[in-house]
């Protein structure tokens, strides 16, 4: 499984507040080790990477988390607590079973 966060920087220079929130709940509950990758959609270049994926996965809102499974499938979270429910709990990369 691969883990990449998405996050966006808005049209004027400043961080998405809802994913700088998101983010920080990574790091305090110690689900961050988990993402194996971050990339930034930013809004005042289209061809960035995180626009492109946006673009490609049709995902409107920031941040996202897309999950590359074993089985070569994509799954795309736009919430965080669904994505913490279906993909970090009850998997290896957990941090229960981590800790």
């Amino acid at each position: 499984m691969n883990i990449k966060f998405v996050k966006k920087i808005k049209a004027d220079g400043t961080p998405c507040a809802k994913c700088a929130d998101v983010e920080k709940r990574l790091v305090d509950n110690g689900q961050m080790e988990s993402i194996d990758e971050i990339i930034i959609a930013d809004e005042r270049d289209p061809e960035s990477l995180g626009m492109q994926l946006a673009r490609r996965h049709q995902v409107d809102l920031a941040p996202f988390f897309l999950v590359l499974n074993d089985d070569n499938t994509t799954s795309i979270y736009t919430i965080y607590f669904q994505f913490v429910k279906e993909v970090l709990q009850g998997s290896a990369l957990s941090p229960k079973e981590v800790a």
